[in-house]
């Protein structure tokens, strides 16, 4: 019995409250291994804002001094200046890019590895409650769209506000009546922007989680087994229709979010570009009546400061909505670092230098459901000696496959133990787990690489002679050195390019380089034709070859050799023993034979029946 395959969500008692914002400590402790560069780049911005406000102070004594009294050397100066802080100032700021891009792009770096280690970590359950379009999603589209407050917009706003502070300090010195008119606007301005940062950040989390919904669809129907399901179905057309759909609304939260408050944020950049004007007129005014408060100098290096401050402010307020858009996408990436790993491996793990590869299952109980903890499997015992073979046979939804899952910590038991070599599996480093245990089942899953690149999977450091036994055991070899590139050919997108058959012969020969003293099969010929079958099951027998073996049987005829066979039904032991133990008691193991015999006719075993 396998879990149903429903769409994760995260843990939440209500999904239409709202969630708790993400701490701002937590974002900037992703930044803390990066101190020392992220100093430089203060430093930097430090320099170049400092730079940015010399420039009108050299204006003021071109226009009040240079040029009234004629000192053209001294004015060759300021000009010379001028143009020297410029130049220093391009110079801050490219290495001010260099560093805080790096700094951005291996915290990217740092947030992906750790959800994928994170991900790797989650037990099986996780991975088939979830869809991999929304895995893919959260590493790809989520992480994606931080980019840019990762890479840039932190340094922006650090270099924005130590601007803004170094600007209005340099007005004040020019003159501080001015200045307070300049500043009286920005209070209004900042709370403006606030509010578009939330709308923004609402929009931001129904557009990612939109995101989802599409990546999930093209991953799922534009697989090789979905555009087969899809066109044997006649479904292209609805299917097309259903993402146009879905796109369509991706469309509209992607205008939606574009255009969140920018009819405010324009007004704000209206009034600030409206401002000069209004101190060249209020100068003006003062100069008609015969008292001018400042100097023509003063002015225009006033005026020249205050559109340095304003470009950084208003770059400061949407950045600020840029945070918090973005703090929409911490959050879903932080759903997934938080998830609670169900199945660890303990502090102080045992490690097994040599398995000899005895099972045993004692007073086993198991269940998907928390509350229901034997709603699987219940009360268990099975003992399983060093290099002996037990079967499992039973009614689809028995248990069978669950109960082989709890041996390499798939899952974990809900009550008893399951050991190996008499250590509890939950006891054991993953290492020896993986060591120690092959499984190979009916659904093969075979990577977009070559043959060889998949059988290395199971041993990087295989040389090409142990590729070639490991084959020729499998019986796989000479249908591989037919092709016309052998061992490079490419399997094609999940193994479409071989049959069932070769798929699983291809996944033993992997198990054979793996070399594990412990071998589960589940059901690994189930869905082949008889003659394939014959052919994989001679290959199973040479793998099975002394080495503990679980079978999941599904065709009763390929267990007759078992040392054991065990029948379960509604997830207990309801008959043990071997094939003639049990054909002979004339129970729930013998009723199975007589069933499966219309389909099998002729077989010795089934006339026995």
């Amino acid at each position: 019995m396998r879990p149903d395959r429903t769409t994760w969500t995260p843990p939440e008692r209500d999904p239409d409250a709202p969630r708790p914002p993400v701490p701002l400590r937590r974002v900037l402790a992703l930044f803390r291994p990066y101190r020392g560069r992220l100093a430089l780049v203060g430093v930097l911005v430090g320099a170049s804002a400092v730079v940015s406000v010399v420039t009108p102070f050299l204006l003021r004594a071109v226009l009040d001094v240079a040029i009234p009294q004629g000192r053209t050397g001294l004015l060759s100066l300021l000009v010379l200046g001028m143009v020297a802080t410029a130049v220093v100032n391009s110079v801050f700021n490219v290495l001010q890019t260099l560093v805080s891009t790096t700094v951005g792009q291996r915290v990217m770096h740092d947030l992906r590895t750790a959800v994928y280690t994170h991900l790797q970590r989650q037990s099986l359950a996780f991975f088939t409650r979830t869809r991999t379009g929304e895995v893919q999603s959260r590493i790809a589209n989520d992480i994606g769209g931080m980019q840019s407050t990762v890479t840039s917009t932190a340094t922006s706003l650090v270099s924005n506000l130590t601007s803004v502070v170094a600007t209005v300090v340099a007005m004040v010195a020019l003159d501080w009546r001015l200045t307070v008119v300049s500043l009286l606007l920005l209070p209004v301005f900042a709370w403006i922007s606030r509010r578009v940062g939330r709308e923004r950040r609402k929009i931001t989390s129904e557009r990612q989680k939109q995101l989802a919904v599409l990546s999930s669809a093209v991953q799922e129907s534009l697989s090789v087994s979905g555009i087969l399901l899809g066109r044997t179905m006649g479904r292209s057309d609805s299917l097309s229709r259903e993402f146009t759909e879905q796109s369509d609304q991706l469309a509209d939260l992607e205008v939606r979010s574009s255009m969140a408050g920018r009819w405010r944020m324009n007004v704000i950049g209206i009034v600030m570009s409206a401002m000069p004007a209004a101190i060249y007129w209020a100068a003006g005014l003062t100069s008609a009546a015969g008292a001018p408060i400042v100097s023509i100098g003063t002015l225009v290096a006033f005026v020249s400061l205050q559109q340095q401050l304003f470009r950084p402010a208003v770059s400061l307020l949407s950045t600020g909505v840029e945070v918090q858009t973005s703090m929409a996408l911490f959050q879903r990436i932080f759903e997934y670092l938080d998830l609670p790993v169900e199945i660890d491996e303990p502090a102080d793990a045992v490690h097994l230098p040599a398995v000899r590869g005895e099972v045993r299952f004692e007073r086993v109980d198991f269940g998907y459901d928390p509350e229901r903890p034997t709603g699987t499997l219940a009360g268990i015992e099975l003992t399983i000696p060093a290099g002996s073979s037990l079967a499992v046979v039973g009614e689809t939804g028995s248990g069978k496959t669950s109960l082989s899952y709890l041996v390499p910590r798939l899952y974990d038991v809900t009550g008893g133990r399951v050991t190996l070599d008499g250590t509890d599996v939950r006891a054991l480093t993953f290492e020896t787990l993986s060591r120690a245990i092959g499984v190979v089942s009916q659904e093969t899953y075979l990577f977009h690489a070559s043959v060889a690149e998949n059988l290395r999977f199971a041993k990087p450091d295989a040389t090409d002679e142990q590729l070639v036994a490991a084959a020729r055991a499998a019986q796989i070899h000479e249908h591989i050195a037919s092709l016309p590139d052998g061992y490079d050919t490419l399997v094609g997108e999940r193994g479409y390019r071989f049959s069932g058959g070769e798929k699983q012969r291809l996944a033993i020969a992997r198990t054979i380089l793996r070399n594990p003293p412990v071998l589960i099969l589940d059901e690994a010929t189930s869905a082949l034709d008889n003659q394939t079958e014959r052919a994989v099951q001679q290959a199973i027998d040479t793998l099975a070859a002394g080495r503990t073996t679980i079978t999941i049987a599904h065709r009763l005829s390929t267990i007759r050799e078992a040392d054991q066979i065990a029948v379960l039904e509604r997830g207990r032991v309801a008959e043990l023993g071997t094939h003639q133990e049990l054909l002979e008691r004339g129970g729930r193991y013998a009723a199975l034979l007589r069933r499966e015999a219309p389909a099998r006719a002729g077989e010795p075993v089934l006339a026995q029946a």
